[in-house]
């Protein structure tokens, strides 16, 4: 079977691919979630305290946590291909 992958653009209308699943923290057990720290204040707390519930607390297999060099520069393309490539989520956030 073939799996579905929803991407949302917040920059843009919401794009799908393919059909949307509903997502539930239940649905996240054995999943791999990804998260992209974009180094501003707080946000490296917040995203550990996050990984830990979710792995805790909805069976989580495995948390990426990945660094950006700055808030104000895109993620590099090669954090972008590891994600997509590893993950079956990815959260991105600002933190201050």
């Amino acid at each position: 079977m073939t799996k579905i992958t929803a991407v949302l653009v917040p920059t843009a209308a919401n794009r799908a691919v393919g059909e949307q699943s509903q997502l539930t923290l239940e649905s996240l057990r054995g999943c791999v979630v990804g998260f992209i720290d974009n180094a501003k204040p707080n946000f490296r707390d917040l995203v550990d305290d996050l990984a830990e519930l979710l792995v805790s607390r909805y069976g989580v297999r495995k948390t990426i946590k990945l660094r950006k060099r700055a808030a104000s520069v895109p993620a590099p393309e090669a954090f972008l291909k590891e994600l997509a490539e590893s993950c079956d989520l990815v959260i991105t956030g600002s933190g201050d």
